[in-house]
């Protein structure tokens, strides 16, 4: 895992986020049970772990200076995605981490009680069905739909001035004409990759119209 090491070390330098050491072996850690639990659940197509360190970690990494509030929550976070990397480095922030597919949610659970993380919960449900007794500041997705959609789905867990954030590759221009409500495209760069990535912040998402 050295390698592993050394690529995180020197992308979140990249990215000036304050890291501790501790924090660094979480994620490691991360790591060796994505890749543990990934031959029975095939939980990611990707298998090498200094892609990992790079494409799961680095990019959910690369999102921390445009998160907002203290009450999070990632839809669709597959195996924990962008969600815990996030927790472990922003432990001032509640986290939730939804998923509609049940062998993933169970990884996810025991990624939060093998790396002892106080500040994730873990839901199994389809988005829609979900209703919690209070709401979040924002929504966070490795974009699991079209915008127009994710605004739609994700609108009642929302407070009323909270962000929708999407993670995206190329600029979704057709996808952003769609949405009227407050919006803005961030560019974001992950260290040590050339993937084309962005990220959409959809202000007050429950009030937007799509056309």
């Amino acid at each position: 895992m050295e390698n592993c090491r050394k690529i995180l070390v020197s992308g979140i330098a990249s990215l000036n986020l304050s890291v501790t050491d501790h924090q660094v072996d979480q994620l490691l850690d991360f790591i060796k049970l994505i890749e543990k639990w990934n031959k029975a659940y095939n939980l990611t197509a990707i298998r090498d772990r200094e892609e990992m360190a790079r494409l799961h970690i680095l990019d959910s990494l690369a999102i921390v200076p445009h998160v907002e509030g203290l009450r999070v929550i990632d839809i669709g976070t597959g195996a924990g995605l962008p969600g815990i990397p996030l927790a472990i480095c922003l432990p001032e922030i509640h986290f939730t981490l939804l998923d509609s597919n049940a062998k993933k949610t169970r990884f996810v659970q025991q990624v939060v009680l093998e790396l002892k993380l106080k500040n994730v919960d873990v839901i199994h449900s389809r988005v829609e069905n979900y209703h919690p007794e209070a709401a979040y500041d924002a929504v966070l997705t490795r974009a699991f739909a079209g915008l127009s959609d994710i605004v739609k789905l994700t609108a009642h867990l929302l407070t009323q001035y909270g962000v929708l954030l999407a993670m995206k590759g190329q600029t979704p221009d057709a996808e952003l004409a769609e949405i009227t409500a407050k919006k803005s495209v961030i560019s974001v760069s992950v260290p040590g990759s050339d993937v084309e990535r962005c990220l959409v912040r959809i202000q007050s998402p429950e009030q937007a119209e799509v056309r």
